[in-house]
This record gives structure tokens, C-alpha cells and sequence, in this order.
């Protein structure tokens, strides 16, 4: 099962008015319920869930949402944090820990900020937020193109799974008011993205660019970060499999 669609949040391609909030690998039906609640409070009703811990759909998560159960019914449940972002243009991930991953780090009200002015262009953006005991993993904050980080004490930053959500959406609803339109409105979705990847990759296997065998895994990791940084449009996307073709085809084929 790829995707289980129930409700409004279909994760189709159209720009949707608001930021889908993604739980990767919830693990209480409780926070769940809570993070439902908080998002309904500041007019946010888009949730996937990645992976629940505990199934779903789980009693414990409607308990919790004390009103906002419309959000919990209109949740779609996927089972992997790329194809719930393989519709997204644009990607937050939040993340308390310090990564080898050359993102940009921006604070709650700086992300929402940016997320109403890419959605006021065309764009869908999605916030990653980590399982309860151990957050995000490596390999879902290379998927986002920048990392929320809320500023907390520094000797106890832990933050609730639904207390995370609770700031974000906060600062979405904050945010209100006339975004300025960017120009570009064809941004390269998540899956656009992957296959760019897939096909980078591929011709860098075949160019033996992945030595020593030991850093294989970081070099790629690294290549990831640098392409999901910036977001591209679509036709950027395309421009790039041009040149990776033409860049590993004989000098001699087509002329």
C-alpha cells in the first residue's frame, strides 16, 4: 500500500492554500491526536502520517483530538517519508540535532513566512516532524530543502512531537496577511526531484565517481543536500537530465 487517500488531502498536484504537516513514524496515537488539535487550532487540516508506530486508524489519537477529528479522518497514511513528500515542491524539516548536512537553518516564523509566499506562487509545501523518542533520521532531513529549528534552552530542547506542530502552525497562522508572488511558479515536485537523482547517480556509477567504496553512502547523502537546498523548477529539472546526457554521450553520436 503506497498511499491510503481519505478525505481532502488527496496529495494530488494541486497547490493546495496550506502547508501539509507530515508525522514520519509517529509513535503515540495520543501526540497524534494533539498534533491534530494544535494544527485545527491555527486553520492548518492537512496531516500525512508516515508509518505509525501503533497502526492506524487509533483510538487513542481521536480521544485526543478533543474536536479536530475531521483532521485524523482526512490524514492520509503512507508508508514512507519520500513518496509523502513526492508531491511537495518545497520541504521543512524539524530537527534539534546538530547533521553533516549543509542546509539552511531558519526559525519557525521564517519558515512559515517563506512557506505563504511559495504557496501564494504556486508552490505545495510539506513540514517534516520526527517520531517521539529519537526525531528525524538522517535520510528524511536530506529529503527538505531547509530546517526548522525552534530556539529552545540549551541544556533541555526536547520538544513534544504536538508541541512542535503547536509552533509551527502558530507562526503559519502568524504569518497571515499578502504574500509577495515569486516569479516560477513551475517548481519541480518531490518525485521530479528523485528522478533527477536516480539518473545522476546512475551516470555517476557508471563514471566510477563513488571512491573510496567506504564513503559511497556519504558522497551520495552529500549530492542530495546540495540539489534539495535550492529548490528548481521544472523545466530547470529538465535542463539537468539535458546536460547529464549530453555530458555521457559519445562525443561523435548525434552529429
Amino acid at each position: 500500500m503506497a498511499g491510503t487517500d481519505r478525505g481532502r488531502e488527496s496529495g494530488g498536484t494541486q497547490a493546495a492554500d496550506q502547508p501539509v504537516f507530515v508525522l514520519v513514524r509517529p509513535q503515540l496515537g495520543e501526540n497524534i491526536g494533539a498534533a491534530a488539535r494544535a494544527m485545527l487550532n491555527f486553520g492548518l487540516d492537512r496531516m500525512r502520517l508516515v508509518a505509525p508506530r501503533d497502526g492506524w486508524p487509533n483510538p487513542a489519537a481521536d480521544a485526543m483530538a478533543s474536536g479536530a477529528g475531521r483532521v485524523l479522518d482526512d490524514a492520509r497514511l503512507i508508508e514512507t517519508t519520500a513518496e509523502a513528500c513526492a508531491d511537495l515542491t518545497h520541504v521543512f524539516a524539524t530537527t534539534a540535532r546538530e547533521r553533516a548536512l549543509t542546509l539552511p537553518v531558519v526559525t519557525p516564523e521564517a519558515a512559515m513566512a517563506e512557506a505563504r509566499t511559495i504557496i501564494a506562487a504556486g508552490g505545495r509545501v510539506g513540514v517534516l516532524f520526527g517520531a517521539e523518542r529519537a526525531g528525524l533520521e538522517t535520510a528524511d532531513v536530506a529529503r527538505a530543502n531547509a530546517v526548522i529549528s525552534v530556539p529552545t534552552n540549551p541544556g533541555f530542547g526536547s520538544l513534544n512531537l504536538a508541541q512542535c506542530v503547536l509552533l509551527v502552525a502558530y507562526d503559519w497562522m502568524r504569518a497571515a496577511g499578502p504574500a509577495a508572488v515569486v516569479p516560477g511558479a513551475d517548481w519541480a515536485s518531490g518525485i521530479e526531484l528523485d528522478r533527477l537523482l536516480e539518473h545522476l547517480d546512475q551516470r555517476l556509477e557508471a563514471a566510477g565517481y563513488f571512491f573510496p567504496a567506504q564513503n559511497r553512502t556519504s558522497m551520495k547523502l552529500n549530492i542530495e543536500t546540495l540539489f534539495r537546498r535550492t529548490p528548481l523548477t521544472g523545466a530547470e529539472i529538465r535542463t539537468l537530465h539535458g546536460i547529464l546526457r549530453a555530458l555521457t554521450r559519445p562525443p561523435d553520436a548525434g552529429r
